[in-house]
Formats: C-alpha cells, structure tokens, sequence
C-alpha cells in the first residue's frame, strides 16, 4: 500500500483526471490524496477520495466572475494566473504540501502546481510529472496555438530553427513572471537552475505522464523522453439526483437527440449572451436543444419546451444521446465529447481550448470558431454545416468507439505503481 499525492490547480478539467487515477489506485488497495483549492473538497470526497486543501484559497481573489474575465484575457490573463495567484503564495502552498506528504511514497504534479516541483527537489522525494494537453509539452515539431500569438504556429512553416528562436520571446516573458519562485528556490537553500518552471522545468526527469488520448498527439522526439501516453482518465463528477435524471429522460424521450450546449466549468462564468444565441441557433434550426448552464435553471428566464436547461449534468451521462455537441473545448470536456462519439462545434475561450479546438478540427469530428463570435447567426451557420455532413457524425463514431476503450486511469495506475515498487524515500 502506497501513499501517493496529486497536486493540482485550475478548474475540473484539472481535477477530474487526478481524481480518476486516484480512484483507480484507491482500489488496488492504496492511499491516494488530492491537494488542491480548498473549494474543491466536497467534489473530491464525493468520489471517495481524500482529499486537502492548498493555498491559494480561491475565494481570497473576490467575486469569481471578475477573475474569469481577467484570466481569459489573452494577452493579460496568463501572467495574470501566474504572477498574480500563483506566486504570491509560493510559500503557502510549498508548506500546505509538504504538510501532507509527510510519509508520502510519490508525489504527482499538475504544470501549476509550483510548489511540488521544489519539494521533491528539497526532500528528495520521488515525482512525476503529468500534462493534461498536448500544449504543455510546447513541442517544436508538433507546434501549439497559444492564445496571445497564434501567429507562432503558422511561423512554424519558416522551420523548427527559427520557431524555436522566436519561442524565446514567450520565455523571456515568462523568466520575469518566475522571479519569486528563484528567489524561493534560494531561501531553500535549492541550486539555481536556468530551467523554466512552465516550460522544461515542470518535467520530472523520472516520468512524465501525458494524461490525454493518443489521438490527439502523437509523440514527438522532443517530449521529454520518459513521457507515457496515457489516454483519458475519464471522470466528470457525481451522478444527478433522481429528480435530475428523471427530467433528462423525460425531455430525451420526447423527441429527437437534441444539440448539447456545454461551457465546462471556467467558461461558463463568462457565458454572456450565449445561451440566448443558442436558444435562438436551435429554434431556427429547428432543433431541440439541452443546455448545460452551470446556474440555476430559473437563471435564464421563460425557455421554449424544445430546450431544457439544467446546472448541471454528467457529459457522459447526455454527451452520447446528442446529435452534436457544441463545446469550449476544455481538455475533460473534450476528453467526453470524443468518447461520446458525436460531432462536435467547438468554440474555444482561452488557455488551452484554442490549441485542443484545432486538433479536433484535424481529426475530422469537429467544426470551430472563437467563443467571442459565438453569435446566434454563427452558430445556425456552423451547426447547419455539421449536421448537414455525414462525414463528420461517422468520423466521429468511428474515433469514439476507439476513445472509448482506453482507459487513461489504469495505465496511469500502472505507470505510477511501477515507480513505487522501488525504494523510495520519505519526507521525515
């Protein structure tokens, strides 16, 4: 029996696969633990899992919303989640974690969670590291779209050579945003390194874990060399009530599939007008519709009876009973979208969606434009397109059953349990 860590930060596209490998090794008997933002302790419970809290508290940034809007600022909202939440509090979070990994056997790491990367380093504790997204890997070969220049993908054409001479622009940006963690790292008595906490720095020299679905990727040879594609560990929280289940059947039962309109969790803090531009998209379609709001349902006023809004639904409850899927493109709620196997409008905001958005297009199962076009007119047009085109529904099938079959969590269970049956030291 191991007692093994997840630290994670972000929102439950960051949480959820650390709690499905932490379900899949609390059922082969060990101990697995979820530090993360106090704010998610009852989801994480709920899945049976333990769980602590590790600063930042998201509730001492204010209102919830106004830190959405600042976050998917494309060009201000990076540094804004990083210098400004993450780095201030270094030390709050370095401690909060070395707290719970006091007798811990292996410590797991989410890119944002700073912290862990210094304490293995300090304790001499065992690590790995993991990506959520192909675009934490910043491969040169497989080049991502990042938010605040999407023209660095398309300079890619120029050659690796010069692509990975303007990529020194974003890393000297990020070099100033990091000086509190070398200052850090010195009053920890730690060497100072050149490495990058965001870039080579957040990969562990013993195994990275690429927590995604092969189909979204394929490996470059500069990933780090101990890399593991894992597939999804798919989880996407407890099960609706009764009440819940009882209306989604009954609205499923009444008609055709309907179109699933889905925000995830950040996204939907800054819905805006889309909800209502997908109420009117459906009714000129002459669709039904299902919207997954994140607010309560009265929240959006009188909606005609072919569209049932609900706070809150599993995806892989309402996903596979859709005839599409209009999405953010957050890596857990594409991770459901392609096992569901429908076809999929995908209308990225910020972080990593722009760069999943345009590997899903790749594969042939989904339609994109940005969030901030999202009108009524542009969804009609774009849905129009995708539902008028088989190809897109058999593509989508066909990659489904494949996604479906993986499982992200066990072969992460396996890799994990693998570094654990050598001799690891403990934190005293």
């Amino acid at each position: 029996m191991k007692r093994i860590v997840f630290a994670t930060f972000g929102s439950f596209g960051d949480l959820h696969p650390y709690i499905a490998v932490a379900r899949e090794l609390s059922r082969r008997g060990h101990r697995p633990l979820v530090a993360s933002f106090a704010e998610f302790r009852d989801a994480v419970e709920a899945a049976g899992v333990e769980f602590a809290p590790m600063r930042p508290d998201m509730a001492g940034f204010g209102d919830r919303t106004a830190v959405m809007e600042r976050l998917v600022d494309p060009w201000r909202g990076p540094e804004f989640l990083v210098r400004g939440m993450f780095m201030p509090h270094l030390r709050e979070s370095y401690e909060d974690l070395a707290s719970v990994c006091r007798g811990a056997d292996l410590l797991v790491t989410h890119p944002l969670a700073f912290a862990g990367q210094l304490l293995s380093q300090k304790e001499g504790l065992r690590w790995v590291s993991t990506a959520l997204s192909p675009i934490t890997l910043f491969s040169a070969l497989d080049p991502p779209v990042l938010p605040a220049a999407p023209w660095m993908r398309w300079a890619r054409r120029l050659g690796v050579a010069p692509y990975r001479w303007l990529f020194r622009i974003p890393r000297a940006i990020v070099r100033r945003w990091e000086a509190p963690l070398r200052a850090f790292r010195a009053e920890l008595g730690l060497p100072p390194t050149d490495k990058l906490a965001q870039f080579e720095g957040q990969f562990s020299a013993r195994l990275h874990l690429a927590l995604f679905s092969g189909v979204l990727a394929a490996p470059q040879p500069d990933w780090p060399a101990n890399t593991v594609v894992c597939g999804f560990p798919r989880y996407d929280g407890a099960a609706p009530d009764a009440r819940t289940r009882s209306d989604l059947e009954t609205f499923l039962a009444a008609g055709e599939p309907p179109i699933v309109f889905g925000l995830g969790s950040s996204a939907v803090m800054v819905a805006g007008g889309f909800w209502r531009a997908a109420i009117e998209a459906a009714h000129a379609l002459k669709r039904r519709a299902i919207l997954l709001t994140g607010i309560p349902p009265d929240t959006l006023g009188t909606v005609p009876p072919t569209v049932k809004d609900f706070q809150y639904l599993p995806y892989s409850a309402v996903f596979p009973r859709a005839a599409a899927v209009v999405h953010s493109s957050g890596i857990g709620t594409l991770a459901q979208a392609l096992a569901a196997g429908r076809p999929q409008l995908v209308v990225p905001v910020a972080f990593d969606q722009p760069d999943n958005a345009r590997r899903a297009v790749a594969l042939g199962v989904a339609r994109s434009f940005p969030f901030a076009k999202a009108s009524a007119g542009a969804l009609v047009r774009e849905l129009a397109a995708l539902l008028a085109a088989p190809d897109y529904a058999a593509r989508a099938q066909a990659l489904g059953a494949r996604v479906s079959k993986e499982d992200g969590a066990r072969f992460a269970a396996d890799a994990l349990e693998g570094i654990c049956r050598a001799e690891i030291r403990q934190i005293p």
